[in-house]
């Protein structure tokens, strides 16, 4: 029988994959403004733990609130979601080259 876990989890796309152990998961979501009724998508990003290494540029994945690992470091890689395709990748590193001012 699986416990169920109470602490927080979020599904996000991978941003960055840099450092070792170590990943950036960006997650979307959409909320409402509270004086003109619009809805405005928001954006928050996470430094994520991924003790194998396995998680790469583009993949969706679940991660789970966790124990501190750094600073800034406070969630764990539970599973892959979805593997990046080939397309998905060339759209996040042109979207991180556009927001660095970074002209290839």
């Amino acid at each position: 029988m699986e416990q169920k876990s109470h602490r927080r989890t979020r599904v996000g796309r991978v941003i960055a994959d840099n450092t070792p152990k170590t990943i950036k998961v960006q997650i979307e979501g959409i909320v409402q403004h509270a004086q003109y009724k619009k809805y405005i998508k928001r954006q928050t990003s996470f430094l994520v733990h991924d003790p194998e290494d396995q998680c790469k540029l583009g993949d969706l994945v679940r991660i789970e609130e966790s124990r501190p690992f750094s600073k800034l470091k406070k969630w764990i890689v539970r599973e892959i979601i979805q593997k990046a395709d080939a397309k998905t990748k060339d759209n996040i590193q042109e979207a991180t080259h556009d927001s660095a001012g970074i002209n290839p």
